[in-house]
């Protein structure tokens, strides 16, 4: 052991070597008399409202690349290469590194003129922007700029000037409200804000009928006085010119005259009924034109996987404010079947699966999407005494049919046209035979899912969601052994191995704009049931609960939050950090959370200094015995995770990470001594591990490689176990992780 730990601690120390050598390799032997090496560009700013750090995207010339925004690896590997470039290792060195950045002058100089502008965009309209080059190093320069604002502008007064007569009617009169101004006096004069005016009347005119314009049809003209910093703003709609030669005439309000539907393909008909085009189409005959109904007709379409892609065209009718909407579709093949094979490898034992699919993506003519799984696999299990089989057989079958509309009663044509929602059925049996078991299970299931686009929102409910769990034969070794052992006190292990039906509803919301996510869900099961249960008067079992068809319903309800935030600092760097938080609490026919629904920690996405489902509950140590993943469950869980992660080079990014958390049980239970939660000491039971990682990242899918280790551990028996980041031992501590995906 100690052999293997000191090959893991010199492994470490040569990495990290290589990295201090890379990173302070000097490239000055590819650098020319006379020039200097860019070592950073840095920016001042005389005022303290304008921050430096969001205005250096404009830089036009940067130093080198810095993995994690420390170490310029790519440079170091770079300057490892000779000059002659025609060998091989040279050439491939240089491939692998990037080439010194020299400062160039020009470069700089335009830098000044495009951070000038941009200042004056941001109100600041009298500012200056110089440079100043510090050579603190031989052949080595740092670029500093200085941001010199000066006063900052503010709108005094705010006029329009609407020169077509008929769009100064509308607007004055208005529809729906009217268009509401976003400038307004006394606010900063921000180039910005004037551009997001223009589009925001530039859209509201596309909204109501005005199918040509936009927003070159607008333009500014700002005053201000000598010595003060008021500006006087007025806008100017022009009307209407197809080109520079044509004459001026008044913008035209178009309506919709007609909607037709015809087929991109070979085919001349658009195999989906009148119906169902009509319900995704929004835009609609006799109304104005509406430049949103159109995107929203696009995303209508586009959801229906029978759909290839959609093409909208609008022509106009002579001497007449009317357009034609033709619609024309491209369709995918109604049909496919695919076949994919499995190998499997569990704890040594390999095995294979085999699965295939049918799908139909218009099932009755109207995007329905009915799909058929039948799967099975096979899997040696060895190393079982006692048992009289010694493989795994299982063998399932999945249906589920979507339909791309609400299937709800009472709701209007209109209602479902707008609510671009989803309505999902799903069926599946699941047979699996087990050396120690055979267990069946039933589920099926009603969802509705709909997205908010606007607010980036995804919501769905699960209407019912039915599951009948059979146990039909446990073996003898296995009863005994675990399920009757008084001492072995598996009252959640036996629990876990018996008949039960779950139903229950739920409802979850994600939402996701690039930099910031969150999600949470809630779902309950068995109040239904437990009324009428009470309520008819039904009987209960020998452990006092009640019955459906003589087998026991859980009941309990669970929610979940996860949050994600992520910190760009550059194009190559950023940090992520996550939090998520769940809990469940069994109550009325439930002692015991069913095993599907409670929680676990470890593993690739959770404090990857432990295995997967090796953490916890609380300071609960496991036994290491066959079946403590039973045992190493809980009721509340909670994950804290910082992550920097940095573009290396080719499709290779790094990742350091620091993890904390645990999972916890909300009652007492003899077999998870230490797992209950106490709001004195819970805070004493959160697991810290730490780690590296690398990522693969081929755009469609990222292959991940973490590395972590234990830096405080809940479960212990010497200080050195608690903290072990001040006594690391690679054979106790070290977890390795092979994923699919970032963690979060």
């Amino acid at each position: 052991m100690i052999k293997q730990v000191s090959k893991y601690i010199s492994l470490f120390v040569s990495l990290l070597i290589v990295v201090l050598v890379l990173s302070g390799c000097s490239a000055s032997k590819f650098i020319p008399e006379g020039k200097f090496l860019l070592d950073d560009a840095e920016i001042k700013s005389d005022v303290k409202d304008v921050n430096p750090d969001r205005l250096k995207a404009y830089i036009r010339q940067k130093g080198n690349s810095k993995w994690f925004s420390l170490f310029k690896i790519p440079l170091g590997t770079y300057a490892l290469s000779g000059k002659d470039s025609t060998k091989w290792i040279n050439k491939k060195l240089r491939d692998l590194g990037e080439d010194p950045v020299l400062f160039d002058s020009l470069q700089t100089a335009m830098t000044c003129s495009d951070l000038e502008n941009v200042l004056h965009g941001l109100g600041y309209l009298r500012a200056t922007v110089d440079y100043n080059l510090d050579f603190k190093k031989k052949k080595k320069v740092v670029v500093v700029y200085n941001l010199h604002p000066g006063p900052l502008y503010h709108i005094s007064s705010v006029s329009y000037d609407i020169q077509d007569d008929k769009i100064a009617e509308f607007l004055n009169t208005g529809e729906e409200g009217g268009f509401k101004p976003g400038l307004r006096v006394g606010m900063p004069f921000l180039a910005n804000e004037l551009d997001n005016e223009r589009k925001a009347l530039t859209k509201y005119l596309n909204n109501n009928g005005y199918y040509k314009f936009h927003k070159d049809f607008i333009t500014y003209s700002a005053d201000s006085v000598r010595g003060s910093t008021d500006v006087d703003l007025t806008l100017h709609l022009h009307k209407y010119t197809a080109n520079s030669k044509s004459p001026e005439e008044a913008h035209t309000r178009y309506k919709i005259n007609d909607v037709t539907y015809y087929s991109n393909d070979e085919r001349n008909y658009v195999p989906l009924r009148q119906s169902v085009l009509e319900e995704n189409t929004l835009i609609e005959p006799g109304e104005y034109f509406n430049s949103e109904a159109l995107q929203k007709t696009y995303n209508r379409f586009s959801r229906l996987q029978i759909v290839k892609y959609t093409n909208i065209r609008f022509n106009e009718l002579p001497d007449s404010d009317k357009l034609n909407c033709d619609i024309g579709i491209s369709t995918n093949k109604i049909n496919s079947v695919i076949f994919q094979p499995e190998g499997t490898n569990t704890a040594g034992d390999f095995g294979a699966a085999a699965s295939l699919t049918y799908e139909n993506k218009n099932l009755f003519k109207g995007a329905e999407t009915f799909s058929v799984k039948l799967r099975g696999a096979f899997e040696a299990i060895t190393g079982l005494e006692g048992y009289q089989n010694q493989d795994y057989e299982e063998y399932s079958l999945e249906t589920k049919l979507v339909f791309p509309r609400l299937l709800v009663p009472f709701l209007s044509k209109n209602f479902k046209r707008q609510s671009a929602a989803v309505t999902e059925l799903t069926a599946s049996y699941n047979m699996q035979n087990r050396p120690e078991f055979h267990r069946r299970v039933f589920s099926a299931g009603v969802r509705y899912r709909w997205d908010d686009v606007k607010r980036r929102r995804r919501y769905n409910v699960d209407l019912i969601d039915l599951n009948y769990i059979y146990m039909p034969w446990i073996s003898k070794t296995f009863k005994e052994e675990y399920l009757d052992d008084v001492d072995s006190r598996n009252s959640i292990l036996r629990y876990n191995y018996e008949d039960l039906f779950i139903m229950k509803l739920g409802f979850g919301m994600s939402y996701n704009n690039g930099d910031e996510a969150y999600k949470f869900n809630i779902e309950t099961a068995g109040n239904l049931l437990n009324g009428v249960s009470r309520l008819i008067g039904s009987s209960v079992n020998s452990d006092n609960q009640y019955t459906l068809f003589n087998i026991a319903f859980a009941q309990y309800v669970k929610g979940d939050f996860d949050y994600t935030r992520m910190f760009r600092f550059d194009s190559r760097n950023n940090l992520a950090f996550h939090v998520g938080f769940g809990i469940a609490y069994p109550y009325g026919n439930s002692r015991v959370l069913p095993f599907e629904k409670r929680y676990f920690s470890g593993g690739a996405n959770s404090v990857r200094g432990w295995s997967v489902r090796g953490l916890g509950p609380g300071k609960f140590k496991g036994t290491n015995g066959s079946i403590d993943f039973i045992n190493q469950t809980g009721d509340i869980k909670l994950d804290i995770n910082l992550e920097f992660r940095s573009f290396l080079f080719w499709k290779i990014y790094g990742a350091v990470f620091v993890d904390a958390g645990n999972i916890w049980t909300l009652r007492y239970y003899e077999e998870q001594p230490g797992g209950q939660f106490d709001i004195k000491d819970f805070y004493k039971q959160i697991a810290v591990a730490y780690g590296v990682g690398l990522r693969l990242n081929f755009d469609f899918f990222i292959l991940r490689f973490d590395m972590g280790m234990k830096a405080i551990n809940p479960a212990y028996d010497t200080q050195q176990e608690h903290y072990a980041i001040f006594h690391p031992d690679f054979s106790r501590d070290f977890a390795f992780h092979f994923a699919v995906g970032l963690p979060f």
